[in-house]
């Protein structure tokens, strides 16, 4: 089904009512107003008070994507531009509508515009580090403030549902979840005995060709989480882990290639939404010493699109490419 019409068939949002704003009676024959049922949320930022039912959201970073799949009840958004080539149609011309109060960074947030939009919710969706770049006192005098960002990568599945939760859309979260699940299962079970015991090594996007390193992804970095559910197994860990996406992955000279993905049976690696490989990953797979590699050398060097998933709905993408991808190994 697709994701518009998972979010049409999803109910009525699972609300935890936690308290109603005014603790007097109502007068006689009527009812407190719907938009003052509040609940406590826990996020990055302690536990806030927000409305039970959002009607006017403002997101920011990776929240974008997220709440307007789970057609959150959005007034503002951050830009979010690199998660354009993962959206639909439909999610595409939300985000074109949309009125940007940010900019790409935490940095770039707009505070008059985020006034001007009358939030009553604003959702955060920056990493913890980066909220220093954020004037929160300024935005908690404008409406309540979740922050929900991310830590390591795969991380987004909790993150996304969190944030969604936060909107009051957890119904159309779970429609995503379950549609992406279902899809992951049967790639698990089409896979299976052409996967088991082979090992896997993953370059990613954001190596630095002008200083002569590459990136190594490991499991549960943007490049192999979702390959993962598929049931691809990448071996190895970061020599040094330094919080975040520096967990599960590293940055080493080009010279290293031979020792970091040498015991590989497999290699994938990251490719734009096009197929073509951007200038960190062609500086790899230009090298003489990438040619050399076991798993190259056995034909065994598979690309993956839209590694940069970050949400159920765009996972899905994801996992075609990764089946795409692997179609030659359930060939041999």
């Amino acid at each position: 089904m697709h994701s518009a019409q998972l979010r049409r068939a999803a109910g009525v949002p699972l609300l935890a009512l936690a308290l109603v704003a005014g603790c007097g009676s109502a007068p006689s024959g009527e009812q407190p107003a719907a938009a003052a049922a509040t609940r406590v949320f826990a996020a990055d930022n302690g536990q806030v008070t927000i409305p039970a039912d959002p009607q006017r959201v403002v997101a920011t970073g990776y929240a974008v994507p997220a709440l307007i799949e789970a057609d959150a009840a959005l007034v503002g958004i951050s830009l979010w531009k690199r998660g354009l080539p993962l959206m639909s149609q439909e999610d595409r011309a939300t985000y074109d509508r949309l009125e940007k109060i940010a900019g790409e960074t935490a940095a770039e947030t707009n505070y008059e515009a985020i006034a001007k939009v009358k939030p009553d919710l604003i959702v955060i969706g920056v990493p913890a580090p980066v909220l220093a770049d954020v004037d929160m006192d300024r935005l908690e005098s404008i409406a309540p403030v979740v922050a929900i960002g991310p830590t390591v990568p795969s991380a987004w599945r909790e993150l996304s549902q969190r944030q969604s939760d936060a909107a009051g859309r957890a119904a159309n979260f779970g429609q995503a979840k379950a549609a992406y699940e279902k899809k992951a299962a049967e790639l698990a079970a089409k896979y299976r005995e052409a996967l088991a015991g082979v090992k896997f090594g993953h370059v990613g996007s954001y190596g630095e060709a002008a200083k002569g390193t590459f990136q190594r992804e490991f499991a549960g970095s943007w490049g192999t989480n979702i390959a993962q559910d598929v049931g691809v197994t990448y071996y190895g860990q970061v020599k040094k882990k330094g919080g975040g996406s520096s967990d599960v992955s590293e940055y080493p000279s080009i010279e290293e290639l031979p020792a970091s993905l040498g015991e590989a049976d497999a290699i994938t690696y990251s490719v734009r939404p096009d197929g073509t490989p951007n200038e960190s990953v062609k500086y790899v797979l230009d090298s003489p010493l990438w040619k050399n590699l076991p798993a190259v050398k056995a034909g065994k060097a598979f690309p993956i699109r839209y590694t940069e998933a970050a949400t159920y709905d765009s996972a899905l993408m994801t996992l075609d490419a990764v089946d795409q991808a692997l179609a030659p190994l359930a060939a041999s």
